[in-house]
């Protein structure tokens, strides 16, 4: 979490057993992706967990950045892919199949120039207080552009989903980056994944409602 060691590993733990659970749910494979989004919300919080015990030891620099890199890798390339491939996944129907291809377009295509920018400037992360902070010497000029694609690929694919209910989760999320922009504009990575892993509970309900609806079909 952004606040604690403690926090980032409560967090994880809390999310590993919803995940299974909810993985649990999965009655079809196409199933499987949304159903373990609070697993991989799992491990990254556990990441950011390590990264709050070895930052202030010089020793550790090697858990450092193997820390840091998989945090950025899960927040940055993970999500925008992922998020839009899963919801649309669930689709059966044929309305909104169109939209919800567009936005995992757009989410594959920003998780691959994150992984460009990743792999290629620098990146750093640093406890300042009570967060962590991640420096990443990205070109400023793409930083708005690509945080409003972000958004678009990881957020809008949710209201657009035949799932019952998958627009609370959308409305959750969003709200939560509305928060983290006004509140934690210099933390949004860290306090933005940590307020999404603990939305990502609402996908235990979700899933209720998906295997609900497939034994009903």
């Amino acid at each position: 979490m952004c606040f604690s060691a403690s926090a980032s590993f409560g967090a994880g733990a809390v999310l590993a057993v919803v995940g299974v659970v909810s993985v649990k749910q999965v009655r079809d494979p196409s199933q499987l992706a949304f159903a373990s989004l609070p697993v991989l919300f799992s491990i990254q919080q556990i990441t950011e967990g390590v990264l709050w015990i070895s930052l202030p030891d010089p020793a550790a620099s090697v858990t450092q950045h193997n820390a840091t890199y998989l945090f950025l890798f899960f927040a940055q390339v993970v999500w925008p892919a992922l998020v839009p491939i899963s919801i649309l996944l669930l689709q059966k129907e044929s309305r909104n199949k169109t939209i919800l291809k567009i936005f995992a377009g757009i989410g594959v295509s920003i998780s691959a120039f994150l992984i460009y920018l990743l792999l290629t400037f620098h990146v750093e992360a640093k406890i300042e207080g009570q967060h962590i902070f991640y420096f990443q010497d990205y070109p400023r000029a793409l930083r708005i552009p690509g945080a409003a694609l972000y958004v678009l690929a990881t957020i809008a694919p949710l209201f657009f989903s035949q799932v019952k209910r998958m627009w609370v989760l959308g409305s959750l999320i969003a709200v939560s980056y509305l928060l983290t922009e006004i509140f934690y504009t210099h933390y949004v990575l860290s306090v933005w994944c940590f307020f999404a892993a603990v939305i990502s509970i609402v996908v235990l309900v979700l899933m209720r409602n998906v295997r609900r609806d497939s034994v009903n079909a």
